[in-house]
């Protein structure tokens, strides 16, 4: 099951006075949307491969989020900074001296990411605190000058990643660097008192690290920049030069800034609703942190990660899901396990994730997704069916086949057309515990009408993204549920009695219909949802700081064909309704 999104509007609004949302979307730099690759060796392992391995591992780790006996909640890499324990530069300096992290594996860490399916490892070679976790000639604050261990396990994981047959790349916080003099949120003076500006961070230090990343250890397949906030586009210009000089095949990331990198980076922790063209990845985690957090223990399980990746690559996208090791570098347990698990069903369905394009219907469907193969649709069941059919709306190309995928080979699916709709008889227990999949070859390419259909079995959320508004506004909402764990969502807003909302939809069975809404606001509100030349239905319902579903009533269809829906908010004495979904269930 998917987890609950919820959230305090009071506690929103104090989080958007500490770090606005629109702060950190600055912070995290310009979108970068290109169709393809300028070169198609750069890009080939970015657009076949679709999933990879995200490491966050440093000074860090060591602390777990615990500093003198007290537990801070949120990313760990944020540590040192004043939002979480506020760590001198001194005393943070200082845990180097106790950084020994014998159980780190290379070939482990490597070999967890085949187990998972993964084709390429992203590791942080220099967070926002300015550690180098390998063994840098150009500040002795890295893991082999500064720790009793003396190893390089970039090295290691780079050796082993080539071994393995896996493609490697660094992260590099290229505009913060707090114990640096000059750098971003750093020290403002050097060790002799004279001021330090910008320009001799990135001279000193930051120019020559990526210099040293990009040329000491083999082929680099990206390298993931990050946070370019106001660094100003000629710095980054040069930091790009030095990747295309000594990694011609190597992918910039979006967060390099100016629109410099190869792709677009969404959101820390966004998975989209609506398809996006061009190349780009959603950056994820396996629990709630990235950096190892001792208390961290709300794992995702092997079927959220599948539903999280299939929807990613659905969307058009590639997956990068993070692991955080602990300070002596082992990988927890539970995040081991779920990661080959989810690993388990990719080796046997690898056709859904590899090389694989978007859904043609442009949105998840409500028993699950699509992704694509040429002529061929993989239909992703998350949710198996109560009875024994599935609905498919708006297909209009010819099927040459249909085949569920079970463990003993695939058969066949019988199926029929009913209007606008495929229905595809299935077999009365789910063939994968996980994942079911249905193969569907096409004669042609994919032909979709990609109007929402009302379910008639299970029913049908859309959400406001989806919505034409007329008379209110339409806005995306991003908070943190704690510090640094972000949650998106696009709600509709600032309504007045005239506003409405409303979606087209198809019918394939009419009939009654419960209507439900799902928003947030403050005390009771008046909601109408009305059929456009139909029924109309208004109810007051209470309302929550949390975004909460409620029922407005039950809703007629007369007959199958298309029909719109429309959402008003009639009464809102306080002003704060925002709508975040429309859900529409058949009563049977």
């Amino acid at each position: 099951m998917m987890r609950p999104i919820s959230f305090s509007l009071c506690c929103l609004f104090l989080l958007q006075v500490i770090l606005p949302a629109e702060n950190m979307d600055a912070m995290w730099g310009d979108s970068t949307v290109k169709l393809r690759a300028e070169n198609s060796a750069r890009g080939q392992l970015f657009e076949e491969g679709n999933y990879a391995m995200f490491i966050h591992w440093g000074l860090y780790s060591h602390l777990g989020n615990k500093v003198n006996g007290k537990t801070y909640y949120g990313i760990g890499e944020w540590i040192m900074s004043d939002r979480m324990a506020g760590i001198p530069i001194g005393d943070y300096k200082q845990l180097a001296e106790e950084f020994n992290p014998l159980n780190f594996d290379a070939e482990a860490i490597v070999q967890l990411a085949k187990d998972a399916g993964m084709k390429y490892i992203v590791i942080t070679s220099k967070h926002h605190d300015g550690f180098a976790m390998y063994d840098s000639e150009v500040s002795d604050f890295d893991i082999v000058d500064s720790t009793p261990w003396g190893h390089d396990p970039m090295k290691e994981l780079s050796d082993a990643c080539q071994k393995a047959g896996l493609g490697f790349g660094f992260y590099y916080s290229h505009n913060q660097d707090w114990t640096y003099p000059g750098g971003h949120n750093g020290p403002d003076k050097k060790e002799n008192g004279e001021s330090a500006s910008f320009d001799d961070y990135f001279r000193e230090k930051c120019l020559p690290q990526v210099e040293e990343i990009t040329t000491q250890y083999g082929p680099i397949a990206l390298v993931w920049f990050d946070t370019p906030g106001e660094m100003p586009k000629h710095y980054v210009e040069q930091l790009v030069e030095v990747v295309r000089r000594n990694q011609p095949n190597a992918l910039v990331s979006g967060r390099a800034g100016h629109g410099l990198g190869d792709y677009q980076t969404l959101g820390d922790m966004e998975v989209p609703h609506h398809n996006i063209d061009g190349m780009w990845e959603s950056v994820d985690t396996t629990n709630n942190s990235w950096g190892y957090a001792w208390y961290d223990e709300n794992w995702k399980s092997p079927r959220e990660i599948l539903n999280r990746l299939i929807s990613t690559v659905a969307r058009g996208g590639t997956y990068m899901l993070n692991i955080g090791p602990r300070g002596d570098g082992s990988v927890p347990v539970r995040a081991s396990r779920v990661l080959r698990v989810a690993g388990q069903w990719i080796q046997s369905n690898p056709q859904v994730i590899y090389r694989s394009g978007p859904s043609p219907w442009g949105h998840a469907l409500p028993w699950g997704d699509v992704t694509t193969n040429g002529n061929t649709l993989s239909l992703c069941i998350f949710d198996w069916m109560p009875l024994d059919r599935l609905y498919l709306p708006g297909l209009k190309s010819e099927i040459k086949s249909a085949h569920i995928l079970t463990p003993d080979g695939p058969q066949a699916v019988p199926y029929s057309r009913e209007g606008n709709w495929t229905i595809f008889t299935l077999p009365s227990c789910a063939p994968d515990l996980l994942v079911s999949v249905i193969e569907v070859e096409l004669a042609g390419p994919p032909d979709v009408d990609q109007t929402f259909g009302l379910d008639p079995l299970v029913g049908t959320e859309i959400l406001a993204e989806f919505a034409e508004v007329d008379g209110a506004e339409k806005s995306s909402l991003r908070w943190m549920e704690k510090f640094g764990e972000w949650v998106r969502l696009t709600r509709i807003h600032e309504w007045s009695p005239d506003s409405t909302a409303s979606w087209e939809v198809d019918v394939i069975h009419p009939g009654e219909y419960l209507a439900s809404l799902s928003y947030a606001g403050k005390g009771r509100i008046v909601w109408g949802v009305s059929v456009e030349g139909g029924e109309h239905i208004q109810n007051e319902q209470d309302s929550s700081h949390n975004y909460e579903e409620y029922p407005i009533g039950w809703i007629h269809f007369p007959e199958p064909g298309r029909y719109r829906i429309h959402v008003s908010c009639l009464e809102d004495e306080n002003g704060e309704a925002s709508l975040k979904s429309i859900r529409l269930v058949p009563i049977m």
